[in-house]
């Protein structure tokens, strides 16, 4: 996603600048190509060579100094794939609302066209000042976005609304503003992820091991892409990516109603989560206390969510379907076997024991005419296949020269 975009990362005087040198960290370890262009004020608050120990390209602040070779000062800088000013200065703020060039950064955005992302910082007044919320609408109508500042503890030791958000969010942000144009523009998708848990008690519940990875790199590949993300997920510890509207629920009829209401809306639904197949028959109202020996509990099925929208096919005829099937033993015949019951377009079997919870997975993607086996792969690799083969089916062409079919 980020493998040698250009981007032109702002940093202006604030101490949040120590946020911006994460970001640039963050941004390097993905492989782009990060050019920091600092105000003078930032200078104060971090050195240059930090962020040029870390990028590893000469961090640029004086408009006026000596470019030597094919440089051509702000206009070189000005040729990037993305723009991102983090942290953002009302001051600078107020000097690209009203079109001054009177330092490098200021000068190379005027002449950039690329996309740019402000995330401003500072007291929480200021943020809120007439002459500041002018200039954000300004610069919002001009296409320009704006990342909302968090609120929290400032370093005024006032509560408000000004702290710049984490390096992980703003990097949200950026892919989210990369992949806009992406393989997937225009496409809505749905996608489920984590376990469900069916309740015993108030304390107690029936569920899976499922952590949600597979899901949730499902629905950042898919941002990155630039489909529009709906991503329903059970209870887990993982925070959604930026720009993915996400729905939680927990038990497998509140997401067999989540699903079934959003599917007739989406242009693919990929069903990731691991949904309980039986429920709790009953649940006690207060806690099971210890008794007898054994505890007998009866179970009840759950809605088939795969059933019920195959039931519904010839209503959706417009819904790609992807199931998974997590296995423990025949996985490539009872995926095969799935694949036809549930009439899908493509399912993704892999082997329970040793994919659900873990960082890595090896899948089979088989659709009605083929099947490919994946290496062992970290999970947002696998999820680049996954999503690759459903561009493919979306678009009908076939897969590329890497095809492993078996």
């Amino acid at each position: 996603m980020l493998e040698s975009k250009r981007i032109l990362l702002g940093v202006c005087g604030s101490i949040a600048c120590y946020k911006a040198v994460e970001l640039a960290s963050l941004l390097t370890k993905a492989g782009a190509l990060v050019d920091v262009v600092m105000t003078p004020d930032a200078t104060r608050f971090v050195g240059p060579i930090t962020f040029q120990s870390i990028t590893h390209r000469k961090v640029r602040h004086d408009l006026y100094e000596h470019w030597q070779g094919d440089d051509l000062g702000h206009v070189s800088l000005a040729e990037a794939d993305l723009a991102i000013i983090a942290p953002a200065s009302f001051n600078t703020i107020a000097k690209l609302a009203h079109g001054f060039s009177d330092n490098l950064l200021t000068a190379t955005l005027l002449g950039s066209t690329a996309p740019l992302l402000i995330a401003p910082t500072g007291d929480r007044h200021m943020y809120a000042h007439p002459a500041t919320t002018a200039n954000l609408v300004t610069l919002r109508e001009r296409g320009i976005t704006i990342i909302e500042p968090e609120s929290g503890r400032l370093a005024s030791g006032h509560e408000g609304q000004g702290r710049l958000p984490e390096p992980a969010t703003l990097l949200g942000h950026i892919r989210l503003a990369l992949g806009r144009n992406g393989d997937l523009a225009g496409k809505r998708v749905l996608i489920t992820a984590a376990g469900t848990k069916e309740p015993l008690d108030p304390v107690r519940y029936i569920g899976n091991r499922s952590s949600g990875k597979m899901g949730f790199a499902l629905a950042q590949e898919a941002l990155d892409r630039g489909a529009s993300v709906t991503l329903i997920s059970g209870p887990t510890a993982l925070k959604p990516p930026i720009g993915a509207e996400t729905v939680w629920v927990s038990t497998a009829a509140e997401m067999a109603d989540a699903v079934l209401a959003a599917a007739p809306q989406a242009d693919v639904l990929i069903m990731a989560a691991a949904v309980a197949d039986y429920r709790p028959l009953t649940m006690s109202e207060q806690k099971i206390k210890k008794g007898e020996a054994q505890l007998t509990i009866h179970l009840a099925r759950t809605t088939d969510i795969l059933g019920a929208l195959a039931e519904r096919a010839a209503d959706m005829p417009h819904l790609l379907r992807v199931g998974f099937a997590a296995e423990t033993e025949n996985l490539l015949a009872n995926a095969a076997d799935k694949l036809h019951r549930k009439q899908l377009h493509l399912i993704v079997a892999n082997d329970a024991a040793t994919s659900i919870g873990s960082d890595d997975s090896s899948i089979t993607l088989l659709d009605a005419s083929r099947s490919e086996t994946l290496p062992i792969l970290p999970k947002a690799e696998t999820a680049g296949r996954i999503i690759d083969r459903i561009v493919a089916l979306l678009q009908g062409t076939p897969r590329g020269s890497n095809d492993n079919s078996t």
